[in-house]
């Protein structure tokens, strides 16, 4: 009996037709990192108080000094309090003068930015004190994004095929991401957020899709791995971007915009030609088949061709499925645990570029230039030492870095960066052997 894989053997496992493939796949993943985490060089944390104009109305002549000695209290170390103010009164500037101002209260007219910095998600939507928790939850509110596009995205790819949602996650991140940089409202920009989130899980899930199902089995880990360095790039050009670019919405649009130049995935993107057989469609199949065999400079026997039936399949597939077999279910839980923990580590490091001490563009460009030898020797180690002990050993580093850096001084800034880095190596070697090992572990029906 002629399995599917005998077709892509008969075209090459891995020519010139599935590197340009992978390298169009692998694009759009360029931008990722922009969507992820481009958000915390937007609310980089900068000098602030309470905004105490109403002092001026009793005292018009005030200097900026004698204004703030009046109106804000001073912390422990002598600056002044950046979340609270004392309660305005009604009095003259003369009393005021005199017997000076005991009670305080939260910042009731909005706050000052004295160092004048370029616009920023934290000074435009005053994301400090009270608001500062927005930052957090418009994030998770973004990987909530992720997760419901995966639900969302996911069943869709196979029920209208990859090549579709493909271009329509695209489509959105693109769209919605370049929207966020008009949005005149916080809560709006966490609404666009949610949608970027849920179309860049399309992207992902699409994209490991159509590249596992175009190459030879041998090429499937090589050619997942190849998609990852696009997403260390992204986050190189990350730190380039946010660092050339201070303003907000500027940033948004340059991180966004270069998605609209994918139009042309219309006329070159391919279906996967084995979802084609599945749905019967095995003429479109045929021609998909024999292009990319002209391109590989290869030739499908007809006789091969004739062969090509449709597949039968007793029942879809389901999530329920995960869960029904034990040595299905064991897996399943096995790998829900390490995909939790890789999640947990690369993006509470990625998201806690900020918090190490030294330079945030400098930590976030080597954040990314870690990330392309630990996913080229992930190709290695997969291949030298296994899936298994290979994830073992990259998950028991990850969690040791996280650990050890706890206990580093705050006064040790390089140190606790250099830990970090050494995190994010572990992490991402560990996310990409999840990748590989989650499509290799499952079968086609439920994967």
């Amino acid at each position: 009996m002629t399995e599917f894989g005998d077709f892509i053997s008969a075209l090459g496992e891995f020519g010139l037709y599935q590197k340009l493939l992978v390298l169009f796949l692998s694009l759009p993943l360029l931008l990722g990192p922009f969507q992820m985490i481009g958000q915390v060089f937007m609310v980089v944390d900068v000098p602030h108080y309470c905004n105490t104009s109403w002092i001026l109305a009793v005292g018009p002549n005030l200097t900026e000094e004698e204004q703030l000695n009046l109106t804000l209290p001073r912390d422990a170390d002598g600056a002044y309090e950046q979340c609270s103010m004392y309660s305005p009164v009604d009095w003259n500037l003369s009393s005021i003068v005199a017997y000076g101002l005991n009670a305080t209260e939260k910042c009731r007219s909005g706050w000052v930015y004295p160092s004048a910095p370029p616009p920023s998600l934290l000074t435009e939507f005053d994301l400090v004190c009270d608001r500062k928790d927005l930052n957090d939850i418009s994030q998770s509110i973004f990987m909530a994004g992720l997760l419901l596009g995966a639900m969302i995205f996911g069943p869709l790819s196979d029920r209208v095929g990859r090549r579709p949602i493909f271009l329509i996650s695209t489509l959105l991140q693109c769209l919605f991401g370049v929207g966020i940089a008009f949005v005149p409202h916080f809560y709006v920009y966490i609404a666009f957020k949610c949608v970027v989130g849920a179309a860049g899980s399309g992207i992902l899930i699409t994209a490991l899709a159509l590249a596992t199902e175009w190459v030879g089995v041998s090429f499937r880990p090589t050619a997942v791995l190849i998609s990852h360095c696009f997403v260390a790039f992204g986050q190189m050009l990350l730190a380039g971007l946010s660092y050339g670019i201070r303003n907000w919405r500027l940033l948004q649009i340059a991180g966004s915009a270069p998605a609209c130049a994918l139009f042309f995935y219309i006329w070159v993107l391919p279906e996967s030609a084995r979802w084609l057989v599945t749905k019967g469609r095995i003429e479109e199949a045929k021609k998909v088949l024999q292009k990319a065999a002209s391109i590989n400079k290869r030739t499908i026997p007809p006789a091969l061709l004739e062969q090509l039936k449709p597949e039968t399949q007793s029942k879809p597939g389901s999530t329920l499925d995960l869960f029904r077999k034990k040595h299905l279910r064991k897996v399943t839980l096995i790998l829900l645990c390490s995909w939790f923990a890789d999640s947990l580590v690369y993006y509470g490091l990625s998201l806690n570029v900020t918090n190490f001490g030294l330079d945030i563009y400098l930590t976030q460009l080597a954040f990314g230039a870690v990330e392309l030898p630990a996913r080229f020797c992930c190709i290695f180690l997969l291949q030298w030492f296994g899936r298994k002990k290979t994830q073992a050993v990259l998950l028991l580093l990850s969690g040791l870095m996280c650990l050890i850096i706890t206990g580093i001084p705050e006064d040790q800034p390089v140190a606790t960066t250099v830990l970090a880095i050494t995190g994010k190596f572990t992490a991402t070697a560990s996310f990409s052997t999840s990748y590989v090992y989650a499509a290799e572990l499952f079968p086609t029906v439920v994967r």
